[in-house]
């Protein structure tokens, strides 16, 4: 496939950009981060970007931040393979710096594409960086944290990144909180969802004009 943007699944996609080099981040890497998961996942995990251990995996959270993640997931009777797990940018910035604005141009209408065929109910975005890039906002994840977010026809919860909440304990217990209001937001919309499935689909039929004789 010559252009992305015609991929109707994620395997037509990844084969499309594999090789990406938009940006100076594509030179340098061990692998490209693609995202994995449930390609019809309910709800989507973004993150920031590939580190150190997901460069050399080619897969994201695979580090002590996914394994505090894959903790949170199972606290809410979800595991990995339910869900579906990516990041802002597909490449590793050096020394695990934080995204640049030419990066994120470059790189993040792949994750758009993914959403749009995955479809999921909620998507959580993980950190500062992917909340203010989904939710195109300037305010920060202190903020926003645990709240459900409805934007162009998209659910959101942005979360504290596990990362963050390793390094500063008093965010620990914020995160787990926090996934307990996923859950219980992810109950909510599936029954929504449930409900608009059962509701017959109404047909507006014209009159139709009687003829004259």
């Amino acid at each position: 496939m010559e252009d992305w943007r015609e991929a109707k699944t994620l395997e037509e996609l990844y084969e499309a950009i594999k090789d990406c080099t938009r940006c100076e981040l594509g030179k340098g890497r061990t692998h490209m981060v693609f995202g994995v998961g449930n390609p019809e996942a309910e709800i989507m995990f973004v993150g920031e970007a590939p580190g150190y251990h997901e460069d050399l995996q080619g897969k994201p959270f695979v580090g002590p931040a996914g394994q505090f993640l894959d903790q949170l997931l199972r606290s809410i009777g979800l595991s990995r393979d339910q869900v579906y797990i990516a990041n802002t940018l597909k490449c590793r910035p050096p020394d695990n710096r934080d995204p640049l604005p030419g990066e994120l141009e470059r790189c993040t209408p792949y994750l758009f594409k993914q959403i749009e065929i995955i479809s999921p109910r909620l998507i959580c975005t993980l950190g500062n960086h992917a909340t203010k890039t989904l939710l195109r906002t300037s305010v920060g994840i202190t903020q926003l944290h645990g709240k459900l977010i409805r934007k162009d026809d998209l659910v959101y919860v942005p979360l504290f990144h596990p990362a963050a909440a390793l390094h500063k304990p008093p965010l620990k217990a914020v995160l787990v909180e926090d996934f307990q209001k996923l859950g219980k937001y992810l109950e909510e919309e599936r029954r929504k969802w449930e409900k608009a499935a059962k509701e017959p689909v109404r047909v507006e039929v014209e009159p139709e004009q009687m003829g004259l004789f």
